[in-house]
């Protein structure tokens, strides 16, 4: 089991100790994954049943339908298709896919996990309006950047995701669907912070993080297209 990190925030004028746990409790599958030596030339192999969807690039689609993959930590993506394939998760698109029968058993989750995290991100991902950009910079600080990082890095060894360069819609979504419940491995601490969030906030929080600059070294260049798909 992963043991929870306590932060201190401020909630009005008051230190609050708050757990920052993982998505969800680490399951067998998780931990075996997450020991094993990734062979990314496997992972290379086992990407061809994701590309349909996240597209060859692993870039996703801008409409949000399918999130970027691409430069994602390697334990952020274990634990989401471990999360799936225990049932952690509801994802009815991806779940046939990520089975074990299909995909393959802890070896392939790590394999296909190394690889993904290789690829180089979207340069021009979908983005919102770009309105008060002034109030979605302070939500950010306020909502995201402990867990995330002041530069949506994200913290791979606490399994919390890289969120800068996602694509808005995408956000939205999973933003509202942890809001709402519906993404039951969500981190409760992130559901208790946008619990009461009005919908123009959590439209301004996802635009915010979506225009937000991965490093220049984790980028694509404008027209790259996966060589080893071509």
């Amino acid at each position: 089991m992963i043991k929870p990190h306590f932060h201190l925030f401020f909630c009005g004028l008051i230190f609050i100790a708050s757990p920052l746990l993982a998505d969800a409790p680490l399951d067998d599958e998780l931990t075996k994954a997450m020991s094993l030596k990734p062979d990314i030339e496997n992972g290379k192999e086992v990407f061809k049943l994701c590309m349909a969807c996240h597209q060859a690039n692993g870039w996703g689609l801008e409409d949000g339908s399918f999130p970027q993959l691409s430069g994602q930590h390697r334990s952020v993506i274990i634990k989401q298709i471990a999360d799936i394939r225990a049932g952690n998760r509801d994802n009815p698109q991806m779940y046939p896919i990520a089975k074990e029968s299909v995909m393959g058993g802890p070896q392939a989750i790590s394999d296909v996990a190394a690889y993904i995290d290789t690829l180089p991100m979207d340069p021009t991902p979908g983005t919102g309006r770009g309105i008060n950009e002034e109030r979605a910079e302070k939500l950010f600080y306020r909502k995201c950047a402990e867990c995330h990082g002041a530069d949506g890095s994200g913290d791979a060894e606490r399994f919390f995701p890289r969120i800068h360069g996602q694509h808005y819609e995408y956000l939205l979504r999973q933003i509202k669907w942890i809001r709402n419940g519906k993404r039951r491995n969500a981190n409760p601490v992130m559901v208790k912070r946008v619990k009461k969030m009005k919908m123009e906030d959590l439209e301004l929080l996802a635009d915010y993080v979506s225009r937000m600059k991965p490093p220049a070294d984790l980028l694509a260049e404008p027209g790259w297209k996966n060589p080893d798909f071509q």
